[in-house]
């Protein structure tokens, strides 16, 4: 599994306090955590009104003081990606384009220029009509997404898509999250390479013993091709769920990758 570690986003109110105060001391902890548990890339999101740019240059470079794990740089505004992708050491991940507006062909030829083709990037399955609320219309996203990814030139494995996952207490008899896995299996069966991402825990929002929920909706994920993921990498019991599922699916010969990580004390047993 890909993990895109999700805990240094402004979003999240002790996140939020610590970039307030120019906290580097908080910034530098989370991220040595996440790195040291596994991330593939840690989530670097500011989640400010204002002075967005100057704060993520802030965050990357407290990240990157601690850290050489790649950096997921993470904006609504493309523009802001684009300027602090030069703050970075590292190629790290794009975070995020979507169908609405221009955002793809302004992006896109961007990470299509040899300084930016290491970099991956997340495609949320959203255009200008909002989320949509099928799975054929978020499917005809997807493929626009796609035939725009081809005409630049960013290769399939580079791509991580973002079908949408909402929360369960909003969807009827689960109808929302039967469309979602549809969709992932659709693009797991038509582009293989192309990477199916999302983020876990935004099943469980208004519910209790959210942890459960998250670890029932991982194993369905990964069933249906999720092989990247944002989510808290110090979460011990999720981390052991993901290993388990992919085991359960085959791709993980002869339990290895399992057994190796129950061994290092990355799930069950305290470190």
């Amino acid at each position: 599994m890909i993990i895109i570690a999700e805990k240094l986003n402004g979003s999240i109110p002790t996140c939020a306090k610590a970039i307030a105060a120019r906290d580097e001391a908080y910034i530098k902890d989370i991220a040595v955590k996440q790195a040291e548990s596994g991330a593939t890339f840690l989530d670097c999101c500011a989640s400010v009104n204002e002075g967005e740019l100057e704060t993520l240059k802030w965050m990357i470079d407290t990240i990157q003081s601690v850290t050489d794990c790649p950096i997921s740089v993470d904006s609504p505004a493309i523009d802001v990606v684009i300027e602090a992708l030069k703050f970075c050491k590292k190629p790290g991940l794009f975070n995020s384009v979507s169908g609405e507006g221009n955002k793809v062909d302004t992006a896109f030829p961007i990470l299509a220029q040899e300084e930016y083709k290491k970099w991956h990037v997340m495609a949320l399955l959203c255009d200008d009509t909002g989320i949509p609320k099928s799975a054929a219309k978020r499917i005809e996203v997807f493929d626009k997404i796609m035939a725009q990814a081809a005409q630049y030139g960013i290769a399939e494995n580079r791509i991580h898509i973002d079908p949408l996952i909402e929360m369960l207490c909003t969807t009827d008899d689960g109808e929302g999250i039967s469309m979602v896995l549809e969709v992932m299996s659709h693009i797991k069966k038509t582009h293989p390479k192309v990477h199916i991402s999302g983020a876990i825990s935004n099943i469980s929002f208004n519910l209790p013993a959210r942890k459960i929920v998250n670890q029932a909706f991982a194993v369905l994920a990964i069933a249906n091709g999720m092989d990247s993921s944002v989510m808290d990498p110090l979460s011990q019991d999720l981390r052991g769920v993901i290993y388990a599922a992919e085991a359960m699916i085959g791709l993980d010969d002869f339990c290895a990758e399992y057994t190796g990580a129950f061994r290092e004390g990355i799930f069950g047993q305290k470190k």
